[in-house]
């Protein structure tokens, strides 16, 4: 039987790197007629079956045949099976000496299991192509909705923008314990309890009413987080610390939460952090009718089993979470 080189021209240098490989070409060729063979008798197997017994004379002898030829297919099957094992027996395993630049190679490891270097070299692959093409939609749709104060539209150079100005993020604590008073004094529905477990940094327990309760990390006179909870959740940890870092329970405290990271983000004025403070609790306070306002759109009390959550800030009005688009 010719070989694979006899029937399809290879170059000499691909010979020699296949012959390095450490795989008997012969024997190869003659696995692939194998496995054609080994096709081809299971084919008749199931042709058989489907045909079912043939027209004779008898009952009985329409049975012996159909058993007959059903073995007779069977042992050309276990014949080519054990033809195609010995085959590939002698077709041989990969050299492992074998240059890294070559990765097709790792295909034909045999142990895939214990090293699937291959597939995982294919999986880095088509994930790399994904990080490029969704990083260049990415930069396509940055570039539409460049910030209007950047550089370039402002037509200022960089070099000759004003430097920003350090902003004193060190307040005299006595200051920040006034602000705090003087704001926990203006709400009488919500009390503000201020401590400081971990030196100077301040944090708030803000209680609303018998309605909700909010933990306010800050940082001087910044906020840093907030964290949105139910009147009756436990808003404290083993050892009797506030616990800023779990969730609440239910879905409607998690998207107030997620509402009042936004105010974070809106109430901006550095140069006046007591301002900041005192809008963002009058912003917080609005929740006081959280299970009692109706949405100003819809005018509906309940939206897929939530209340209006949504508090627009300038004029406090209550909106679902959908309708306030």
């Amino acid at each position: 039987m010719s070989s694979v080189g006899d029937a399809f021209p290879v170059p000499r240098g691909m010979m020699a790197d296949a012959l390095n490989v450490g795989v008997n070409l012969e024997a190869f060729s003659q696995a692939i007629h194998a496995i054609q063979a080994l096709r081809s008798s299971v084919t008749r197997v199931f042709d058989c079956l489907k045909d079912g017994m043939k027209n004779k004379e008898s009952q009985e002898s329409r049975e012996r045949a159909f058993v007959s030829e059903f073995q007779d297919n069977l042992h050309s099957v276990n014949r080519d099976l054990n033809e195609l094992e010995r085959l590939s027996n002698l077709v041989g395993k990969p050299s492992e000496n074998h240059p890294l630049h070559n990765s097709g190679l790792l295909s034909l490891d045999p142990v895939n299991d214990k090293t699937p270097l291959y597939s995982q070299l294919l999986q880095a692959y088509k994930w790399s192509n994904k990080l490029q093409y969704h990083a260049g939609l990415a930069s396509g749709l940055l570039n539409q909705q460049s910030l209007k104060r950047s550089a370039n539209q402002m037509g200022v150079s960089v070099k000759r923008r004003p430097k920003a100005q350090p902003t004193t993020l060190v307040l005299p604590l006595q200051y920040i314990d006034d602000v705090i008073n003087r704001i926990d004094r203006m709400f009488p529905e919500m009390t503000i309890h201020l401590s400081r477990p971990n030196g100077t940094s301040a944090m708030l327990l803000v209680t609303l009413g018998k309605v909700l309760k909010v933990i306010v990390v800050m940082r001087s006179l910044f906020i840093d987080r907030t964290i949105v909870k139910g009147y009756n959740e436990n808003v404290y940890t083993e050892d009797g610390k506030l616990d800023i870092w779990s969730k609440s329970n239910y879905q409607v405290f998690q998207k107030v939460t997620d509402h009042a990271t936004t105010a974070l983000l809106h109430y901006q004025l550095p140069q006046m952090p007591d301002v900041v403070v005192r809008s963002f609790m009058t912003w917080l306070r609005s929740y006081i009718k959280l299970f009692q306002a109706p949405c100003q759109r819809c005018g509906k009390f309940l939206q897929d089993g939530l209340p209006p959550t949504w508090r627009d800030f300038r004029t406090l009005e209550a909106f679902h979470d959908t309708c306030r688009q």
